[in-house]
């Protein structure tokens, strides 16, 4: 049996303790680069505090790294699609893992449905696409694939702080 175990798993070792926490973490994924002095301004902390709970997070893995989120344009990645992928048995092998070194896959699901795989992938056009499902094709126990392209985007964001019972219900007009 080969060994995947090298694959991130979805689970966060420690969740935020409390609201503040979530509030910190909401600031941060909307500007990363907030000093700890505007930042505890926004949350209501003095800057210290902000410093010290942010250090907290860190350290118990809530925020895992601070990175750029790149508009897919600069890079003329303007193509975005999401592809399941049939396998022969399961299909979380070292073989199909091996995917990730395409910069064009943003990420990989193990999902339940009619697919065992679902991609999101992100490719300068169709023929770019095409290209990579090859890939795909060529790599073993692949089976099958169904591509979905983005035609529009109404909503793309990190992972948010905040839980839906947060927020209080809202009327949606008719």
């Amino acid at each position: 049996m080969e060994k995947t175990d090298d694959v991130r798993q979805n689970a966060r070792p420690v969740p935020p303790s409390d609201a503040m926490d979530r509030k910190l973490l909401a600031e941060l994924v909307e500007d990363a680069t907030l000093s700890y002095a505007e930042l505890g301004k926004k949350v209501g902390l003095s800057a210290p505090a902000a410093h010290e709970r942010v250090k907290r997070l860190r350290q118990r893995g809530a925020i895992r790294r601070v990175a750029a989120l790149i508009d897919p344009q600069a890079t003329d990645k303007t193509l975005l699609a999401f592809v399941h992928i049939d396998t022969a048995g399961w299909g979380k092998t070292t073989a199909l893992m091996a995917i990730r070194r395409f910069p064009e896959v943003e990420e990989i699901h193990s999902v339940t449905g009619d697919a065992c795989m679902l991609l999101k992938v992100r490719t300068d056009g169709a023929h770019a696409l095409e290209q990579l499902l090859g890939h795909l094709y060529a790599t073993p126990g692949v089976k099958a694939t169904r591509s979905y392209v983005v035609l529009s985007t109404y909503l793309e964001r990190p992972v948010q702080a905040e839980k839906t019972e947060d927020w209080p219900p809202f009327d949606v007009p008719a």
